[in-house]
């Protein structure tokens, strides 16, 4: 049975225990409201890892937007079957007051990687997501750290993290699970109505367009156009950014001479979508 753990210090006894015993111990940082993108996550750290930490924790500092820290969905109750179902071994889920203790006063910040698209759209979004991600690793003291591809600008931050400031886990990269109809799984999708959910899927369908055409050597910049045009007559009322970047430093591209990922974000109604495929 999973167990619930509110407080590092009665978490780091029992990851200490397990490493008395040469366990390798995974986690799985989440913000809650899990789906099935988060279990194929919790999945993969069972296989690869002795011992497996969930954690729970919605992330105040890494909301730039007040309303859309209190919109977001939470159900610890519903988390916690689910997670028990996958044999999950612990769901860490501490307060914020556990988190940023009264006096903390530091902020971890990852430039380069971090700059362009979310972090451009969301300022201050990544500094909250690498403060937070370098606490949890040093509060769960894992070995392995599994994060979705869907959060890829997310993915490359975390592992430029890890990499400069030494931190002893291996972070892995686990693909973006989908919908029958291709939309990628994400908390926010519940918050779309049933006719938004209907026409959401039109953004990974004309994203793969846009991919095939460029891989197929049609212009860059004119498959993307043609492709956000699909997308606001499809139903999103703003598409953000839709840009293609290179795999190695995350640089814009116009072409497929370097391995490329194809990012998008864009507005159905009043919920912001994002996904991302290899191109």
């Amino acid at each position: 049975m999973t167990e619930v753990i509110r407080t590092s210090a009665e978490l780091r006894d029992k990851v200490a225990a397990w490493k008395r015993s040469g366990m390798l111990v995974g986690v799985v940082p989440t913000m809650g409201a899990l789906h099935d993108g988060h279990l194929s996550l919790a999945r993969a750290a069972r296989e690869q890892s002795d011992r497996v930490i969930v954690t729970i924790f919605v992330n105040p500092m890494q909301f730039n937007n007040a309303d859309d820290l209190a919109k977001y969905p939470r159900d610890e109750a519903h988390d916690l079957a689910l997670l028990d179902a996958e044999g999950v071994d612990v769901l860490f889920a501490p307060g914020v007051d556990e988190v940023y203790p009264e006096g903390f006063a530091s902020k971890v910040s990852v430039a380069g990687v971090s700059e362009p698209l979310e972090g451009a759209m969301r300022p201050g979004h990544f500094d909250g997501v690498a403060t937070v991600v370098s606490k949890l690793f040093g509060m769960t003291q894992a070995g392995r750290a599994f994060f979705g591809e869907k959060d890829w600008q997310q993915l490359q931050v975390v592992q430029r993290l890890v990499e400069d400031l030494n931190i002893p886990v291996r972070v892995m990269g686990c693909p973006t699970i989908r919908e029958p109809d291709g939309l990628a799984m994400s908390s926010r999708n519940v918050r779309l109505s049933p006719e938004e959910r209907a026409a959401a899927p039109v953004l990974y369908a004309q994203m793969q367009q846009a991919a095939q055409a460029i891989r197929d050597g049609a212009d860059a910049g004119a498959a993307l156009a043609t492709a956000k045009a699909a997308i606001l007559a499809g139903g999103f009322r703003e598409v953000e950014y839709l840009e293609l970047r290179s795999i190695d430093g995350f640089l814009q591209v116009s072409d497929l001479a370097t391995p490329a990922r194809l990012l998008a974000a864009a507005w159905m109604g009043d919920v912001r979508l994002i996904d991302n495929i290899a191109v």
